[in-house]
């Protein structure tokens, strides 16, 4: 799916996947998140050797309006709401700077702690 915006001279088309790769990006810069977290399929995938940047974001656009589901992976230590928070405020702004769109949701997902000291 794309959101579509008609700009005088053509068009813009955004698709769905390029919002979730700017929101995957965003979450990981938080500091105290370790990684995103995804399905099987794409923990596969990762050791394969495929980075997958839209790991464990799904998103949903409906006329401009932006809905984020994601799961991440927390460094141990480190406060979970907050860095929940956070990744939320990251989100929603690089996706509405980068994109246009208007942000409604961004939904975080604690899926594991990292106990390494990586």
């Amino acid at each position: 799916m794309a959101e579509q915006e008609n700009k005088g001279i053509g068009e813009v088309k955004i698709a769905s996947d390029v919002v979730a790769v700017i929101a995957g990006l965003a979450a990981t810069e938080v500091d105290g998140v370790y990684a995103m977290a995804g399905n099987i399929t794409n923990e596969l995938i990762g050791k394969l050797g495929k980075k997958n940047l839209s790991k464990g974001v799904k998103v949903q656009m409906e006329a401009g309006v932006v809905h984020v589901d994601m799961m991440i992976n927390v460094r141990y230590g480190y406060n979970i709401p907050k860095v929940s928070e956070q990744v939320q405020d990251r989100v929603s702004q690089q996706i509405e700077t980068m994109t246009g769109l208007c942000v409604a949701e961004v939904n975080v997902r604690v899926a594991g702690v990292n106990l390494s000291s990586e």
